[in-house]
């Protein structure tokens, strides 16, 4: 009996032991083995990510591990779906809402906060800060110095609403630091750049950087402008336009045509297809037009110049466009950052994608083939672009255009390098332009401030030893002297100087007119209009041949 017992416990023992060992060798060969079990291809990110945090043999920084870990995935998807994170979020909205809480001036940073431009009506403005300020102290900090970056800059000068913010001010004529409390507000941050009569009857328009909410309403604005003084015709710049505001673009175009035609149509797997047809309530449907493209023209600007052209109502002229053909939808996160999917593809009114072809994953090759594109010879030839014929679409008077790959415009206009050297390019690279002209505007602002216009400052301007001055400040910023290039490339360099001095006191406006005014995409595209070959009509379309 007593064996029997024994035995008893004997196996009781052993099979107690077997089961504190397996739970001890779970425990310590692995927790993650239960979790393995309700993973899925949804959570399996998050699996991974815990067993990291929990049994990884060093400290690991979760937030920054997760948040590369987004990037990463996102990037594999295509070129043009993106992770925004919260520290930059901000920045992006205030782009595409079209305005921002701040105060209302255009500022130079050389150790110190130079205050170029005074936004009229403004909060700057109507406390009675002044081109010229220097901006040393912010809510009684110092803010000078090595230390403060252009990020720093802005969150510190931005903010609600409302809110208020106190700096010092050191300036020119004054032997003391001049306190101000501003109060933040509104700023816009205008697209449409410039508005004027560049011939007789003809209005220009530049659209500069993006398609914001606002755009539609400037656009507006200067159209209304421009009739007032007798523009009957009328060319608008989308060149170095990345696009922005779907919405903005198909508003603009539907100031240019008749009730029933098809503007631009959107669909993907998940986004059913949603059409923009104009109403005929727009302005301008028979008045001539040209849109300027270029390879840096994206998006928005594509599905402008798409809607013209597959509509035969108006010309476009310059270079290939980017071939941007996705429509992202913004998804904002609980933290503050947000995912830009794509969820769909646009098309233009006869059919066509002119989103260039990527792989998955492949974003690096994906820009490097647009590189390449510019080193072809593309830019220069249009007998360079290689276009897939198959994909072959008519516009409504029967003209072939082409998909995939951007919009090709239908009069090409090489790029002009005639001003270009490697003396003008490294002015242009090391920002020599800008820094001279708030130098020298800040240094004779007593006498610049006289003028009234800018026509005025521009011949004042012209009997100055300017390209002189440029040389010697360039030289002292870095830029050796290249006397042969100078002495051919003089008129250009001049007229980019008097462009960026002239925007220190009349604005964007002043500043295009002066940077383009030999421009041979512009001379193009008045040149078309002059001879009625940018009129909506089947004439039109025969005419502008005789132009290429």
């Amino acid at each position: 009996m007593r064996s029997k017992k024994t035995i008893g416990w004997v196996i009781s023992a052993i099979t107690i032991s077997l089961i504190i060992g397996i739970i001890i060798g779970n425990f310590i060969s692995g927790k993650s083995f239960g979790r393995k079990l309700f993973m899925t291809p949804s959570n399996k990110i998050n699996v991974i990510l815990d067993i990291i945090n929990e049994d990884y043999v060093d400290p690991v920084n979760m937030k920054d591990l997760t948040e590369e870990a987004i990037v990463n995935i996102v990037s594999e998807l295509d070129p043009h779906s993106n992770y925004i994170p919260g520290s930059e979020l901000q920045t992006v909205n205030n782009d595409m809402d079209g305005h921002f809480g701040g105060l209302g001036v255009d500022y130079f940073f050389k150790d110190t906060i130079i205050i170029m431009n005074v936004i009229h009506g403004g909060p700057s403005s109507q406390a009675g800060l002044v081109p010229g300020d220097r901006i040393v102290y912010v809510d009684d900090s110092l803010f000078t110095g090595p230390a403060i970056t252009e990020e720093k800059i802005r969150t510190t000068l931005r903010g609600e609403v409302g809110t208020y913010v106190k700096l010092g001010i050191w300036r020119n004529d004054s032997n003391k630091i001049l306190e101000y409390k501003i109060k933040r507000d509104n700023i816009p941050i205008t697209t449409v750049k410039a508005a004027y009569e560049i011939e007789k009857g003809i209005g220009f328009i530049k659209i500069y950087d993006k398609f914001s909410h606002t755009t539609y309403d400037e656009f507006i604005q200067a159209i209304t402008k421009l009739v007032s003084i007798g523009c009957t015709s009328f060319i608008v710049d989308l060149r170095m336009n990345s696009g922005g505001s779907f919405e903005a673009a198909s508003k603009i175009i539907n100031e240019f045509l008749p009730a029933g035609r098809m503007i631009v149509y959107a669909e993907g797997k998940s986004f059913p297809r949603i059409e923009s047809i104009s109403n005929g309530s727009g302005n301008l449907p028979d008045n001539q037009l040209v849109i300027l493209m270029d390879q840096l023209s994206a998006s928005a600007s594509e599905i402008v110049a798409g809607a013209i052209q597959d509509n035969d109502r108006g010309l476009i002229i310059g270079r290939r466009s980017f071939g941007k053909g996705l429509v992202q939808n913004q998804i904002e996160l609980s933290d503050g950052s947000a995912v830009r999917l794509t969820i769909a593809r646009y098309f233009t009114p006869s059919g066509r994608n002119i989103q260039r072809k990527y792989e998955l994953g492949k974003s690096d090759e994906y820009n490097q083939e647009w590189f390449d594109q510019l080193n072809n010879g593309e830019s220069f030839y249009a007998d360079s672009v290689k276009i897939d014929k198959s994909l072959a679409y008519s516009t409504i008077h029967g003209r072939t255009v082409y998909g995939n790959g951007g919009i090709m415009p239908d009069i090409f206009v090489p790029l002009d390098t005639s001003h270009l050297s490697t003396y003008f390019i490294n002015l242009e690279n090391k920002n020599i332009f800008n820094k001279f002209a708030f130098n020298y505007s800040d240094k004779n602002r007593n006498v610049l401030n006289k003028f009234k216009d800018y026509p005025s400052l521009l011949e004042y301007l012209k009997t100055q030893p300017i390209l002189q001055e440029i040389i010697r400040f360039a030289e002292e910023n870095g830029v050796k002297k290249r006397t042969q290039q100078i002495n051919r490339h003089s008129n250009q360099i001049l007229i980019t100087a008097y462009a960026h001095i002239l925007s220190n006191f009349f604005g964007d406006d002043a500043f295009f007119r002066i940077a383009l005014s030999n421009d041979p995409v512009i001379a193009k595209a008045v040149e078309a209009i002059q001879r009625e070959a940018a009129f909506p009509k089947a004439v039109a379309a025969m005419k502008y041949k005789e132009l290429q």
